[in-house]
């Protein structure tokens, strides 16, 4: 292992080599995080939604495995619209995903 590190280190430098590190464990944490969500077990402490998925859970799964966390005081209820009109088509989500992560959004500013 220490001489691949190496190799790789060598050939394409170590910022490179630190950015397919960061990579790879970015992939094992969403893949895991993935597993566990599908094994339908609800964390300590709290209890699953009766009438689906609500708007934090929802916006965790779709929005936070591709952008940094951000508050959503960061913006205001007209920004979040636009935000979340331009993000409805990329992240390909259903007009009831939709809708509740907006409230969501908009719940917290």
């Amino acid at each position: 292992m220490k001489k691949l590190v190496s190799k790789i280190c060598k050939s394409i430098g170590v910022p490179g080599a630190l950015i397919i590190i960061f990579c790879a464990a970015a992939t094992w944490l969403v893949l895991g995080c993935a597993a566990n969500k599908k094994s339908g077990e609800v964390a300590a402490g709290t209890t699953a939604a009766p009438t689906g998925k609500g708007g934090a859970e929802l916006w965790a799964e779709n929005c936070v495995r591709c952008h940094n966390i951000r508050s959503p005081s960061n913006y205001s209820p007209a920004q979040w619209e636009v935000v979340m009109m331009h993000m409805r088509v990329r992240a390909n989500l259903t007009p009831e995903e939709h809708k509740k992560i907006l409230e969501f959004l908009k719940s917290g500013t």
